[in-house]
C-alpha cells in the first residue's frame, strides 16, 4: 500500500465510522417521527443535520484518540479489543501524535458551522445551535481536558443523553421546530442501551484504565458490581420499551423488538454469569450489546414506517 493509502486508512480507522451508526440511527428515527406524525420532512435539512451529527461524533472520536493516548497504549499491551482501547493508530506511529487533536477541533468548528447554517439559513429554530453545543459538551469533553467527563463517573450518563434523547429530539426538531412528549418515551430505552454499550466496553479496558487512573464507572464500581448495574439497566430498557407502547408508539413495534429482547436477556444471563472473564466471550458480548442498542432504535423506525396515525 502506498504512503497516501496508509495515511487514508489510518484516518478512516481514527474516524471509527462503524460507531457512527449509534448516533445517526436515532437521528433518522427523529426524522421518521416528523414525517409520520406531522407529514413534514425536508431532505435538505435532513442531509445537513446528518452531516452535523457526524461532525459532532468525529470531534468526539478524534478527541478521544488524543486524550486517551496513555490508557489506549496500556490497553494495547495488556490485551486489545475491537470495542475498546481506541484504534491504536497513534500507538503504531501511523499518524503524528497531535493529528487527531487538530482534526477534533476542526470537526467541532465545522459542526457549529453546520448548526448555524441550519438555524439561520433554513430557520430550523432557536435551539438548533444550542443543541449542537450540548452534544459537543457531552461528546468532545467526554475525554478532553480540563472537563474529561470520563473521570467523573458522569461520562456514561452524558453518553446516554447524547446518543439517546439528543439525536432523536434533534432529528424531529430540525423538521418541526418543537419537541413532542413521544420523543422522551423513545429516548429512555435507546439511552439505557447505549449506556450499557459504554459500560460493557469498559470491561476489556479495566486493567489499563485502573492503572492509568481513568475513573470511569466500571473502574469505580469494579467489574462485579458493574455487572449488576448492567443487568438493572437492561431491565430498565425492557420496561422502557413496554411503557413506550402505551404512550404513542404503535403496538407493532413489539414484534420488531422481540428478537432484540431475546438477545438482551441472553446477554444479561451471560454477564451476570461472569462470562466476561473470558476475553473471547467478552468480545462477542460487546458486539451483541451494540446490536441491542441499534436493534432497539431500528425496531422503532420499522414500527413507524408504514404506520398511519389516526
Amino acid at each position: 500500500m502506498s504512503t497516501t493509502g496508509k495515511k487514508l486508512s489510518a484516518w478512516l480507522a481514527l474516524a471509527r465510522l462503524p460507531f457512527h451508526s449509534v448516533g445517526v440511527l436515532p437521528f433518522i428515527l427523529g426524522g421518521v417521527l416528523a414525517w409520520r406524525l406531522e407529514g413534514a420532512f425536508r431532505w435538505d435539512v435532513f442531509a445537513w443535520g446528518t452531516l452535523g451529527v457526524v461532525l459532532v461524533m468525529l470531534a468526539t472520536y478524534f478527541g478521544g484518540e488524543y486524550w486517551d493516548y496513555q490508557e489506549d497504549s496500556l490497553s494495547a499491551r495488556l490485551g486489545p479489543s475491537r470495542f475498546a482501547g481506541g484504534s491504536r493508530v497513534l500507538q503504531r506511529g501511523l499518524l503524528p501524535r497531535r493529528a487527531p487533536l487538530w482534526a477534533s477541533l476542526i470537526s467541532l468548528l465545522l459542526a457549529i458551522g453546520v448548526a448555524a447554517v441550519l438555524q439561520f439559513a433554513y430557520h430550523t429554530g432557536p435551539w438548533t445551535v444550542p443543541f449542537c453545543i450540548l452534544g459537543l459538551m457531552g461528546g468532545f469533553f467526554y475525554s478532553a481536558q480540563p472537563v474529561r467527563w470520563v473521570r467523573t463517573g458522569l461520562g456514561e450518563l452524558w453518553i446516554a443523553f447524547c446518543y439517546g434523547w439528543l439525536p432523536v429530539a434533534v432529528g424531529y426538531y430540525l423538521q418541526r421546530g418543537e419537541i413532542v412528549p413521544l420523543i422522551h418515551w423513545l429516548a429512555v430505552p435507546i439511552g439505557l442501551t447505549i449506556f450499557n454499550v459504554i459500560l460493557l466496553n469498559e470491561f476489556p479496558d479495566y486493567p489499563a484504565d485502573s492503572q492509568a487512573g481513568k475513573a470511569n464507572l466500571t473502574v469505580r464500581l469494579g467489574r462485579e458490581r458493574a455487572s449488576l448495574l448492567y443487568g438493572l439497566i437492561s431491565l430498565g430498557s425492557w420496561v422502557g420499551v413496554l411503557l413506550s407502547l402505551g404512550n404513542g408508539v404503535p403496538g407493532r413495534a413489539l414484534w420488531f423488538y422481540l428478537p432484540i429482547l431475546a438477545v438482551s436477556v441472553l446477554l444479561v444471563v451471560l454477564v451476570l454469569g461472569k462470562r466476561w472473564r473470558e476475553r473471547a466471550v467478552l468480545e462477542m458480548l460487546c458486539a451483541a450489546n451494540l446490536v441491542v442498542n441499534l436493534g432497539t432504535t431500528a425496531a422503532y423506525i420499522f414500527a413507524f414506517v408504514g404506520w398511519v396515525p389516526r
